[in-house]
Order: structure tokens, then C-alpha cells, then sequence
């Protein structure tokens, strides 16, 4: 059961009413060579300059970007058999993947649930207040693979920690 750490950037709160613009995603295994990037196309008229502003592009940038359903569809050939998909915000990452993938391929490969990394995190150190993201490795600079590689090192290290997870 592979796990697969995903970050996704997005110009609004919701998806449906605003876009996801920017998608990565890494396979937690060691050295981490396995990752995916796509920049997709805005599905609506919405968007939230703030929000936006936080990926980087311009609206302009945004609406050059690849079809979102070819994207999805790229993502979903792409995932090996029997993902997990994990995130550091997974309620906010998993509600666009998931919606993004029923929207445009009828189902979605992950299944039904997610991981979050940081209950992960705080459930092996017994510690809700805690955080895991000293662990990083890669700076947190939200390209969607950066942020998906350096909460991979993370989930690696807490392997090391002592988390029980096969690859």
C-alpha cells in the first residue's frame, strides 16, 4: 500500500466555485524519486486574489494552464495501485483531489479516505500540540512538490521514529 504525499494550491476555499491551479504529489519511499506536478486551468470565473497570490501565478499565468481533466487523468495513471493519499492539510487538500477526480473521471482512484501527516505526527510523539514540521528537509515555498517532497522527508523520518509503515 504506497502512500502518497500531495500538495495542491488553489485560488479559492472550495472547489467547484473556485480552481485548483497547482498539483504535486510524491511517493513516500526512500529517496523520494517518484513525483508528479501539474498546473491546471481555472474551472471557473471565481477566484480570490489572496488566495492566488499564496501559488505564486497570476490569473493570466492560471488560464494557460493544462485541462484539468487531462490533468486528472494524467494523476490517475500516473498513482501506483492502491494509494494512500496523505497530506500535511489533508481537509483541505483531499476535498480538491477528490472532487477533481468524480468531476472529471467519474471516480477517484485514492478511495474514499485520506491521512493527515501532522496527526500522524502527533499520535507518535503523544503530544496533540505538536508539530512535525521541524522534520522537513525541503523549504516550504508552495510549488505543490516542494511542499509534497518536504512532507515526504517527514513522513520518512517518522518512520524512523519508529511509525509502523510499509512501502
Amino acid at each position: 500500500m504506497p502512500y502518497v504525499m500531495v500538495d495542491i494550491e488553489a485560488d479559492g476555499p472550495i472547489p467547484g466555485d473556485f480552481s485548483m491551479v497547482a498539483l504535486g504529489a510524491v511517493v513516500v519511499e526512500p529517496g523520494l524519486s517518484r513525483a508528479f506536478s501539474s498546473r491546471l486551468r481555472p474551472i471557473s470565473d471565481r477566484w480570490v486574489p489572496e488566495a492566488l497570490a499564496v501559488s505564486g501565478y497570476t490569473r493570466e499565468q492560471t488560464l494557460a494552464f493544462d485541462d484539468p481533466k487531462s490533468a486528472m487523468q494524467r494523476l490517475a495513471a500516473w498513482l501506483p495501485a492502491k494509494s494512500v493519499f496523505v497530506a500535511d492539510n489533508n481537509g483541505f487538500d483531499w476535498m480538491f483531489v477528490c472532487w477533481y477526480f468524480h468531476h472529471f473521471l467519474g471516480k477517484n482512484p485514492f478511495g474514499f479516505s485520506s491521512q493527515n501527516l501532522g496527526s500522524l505526527y502527533k499520535g507518535l510523539v503523544k503530544d496533540a500540540r505538536a508539530s512535525f514540521k521541524h522534520l522537513r528537509k525541503t523549504a516550504h515555498t508552495h510549488d505543490p512538490v516542494d511542499d509534497a517532497r518536504g512532507n515526504a522527508e517527514a513522513m520518512l523520518e517518522l518512520k524512523a521514529l519508529g511509525l509502523k509503515i510499509q512501502w
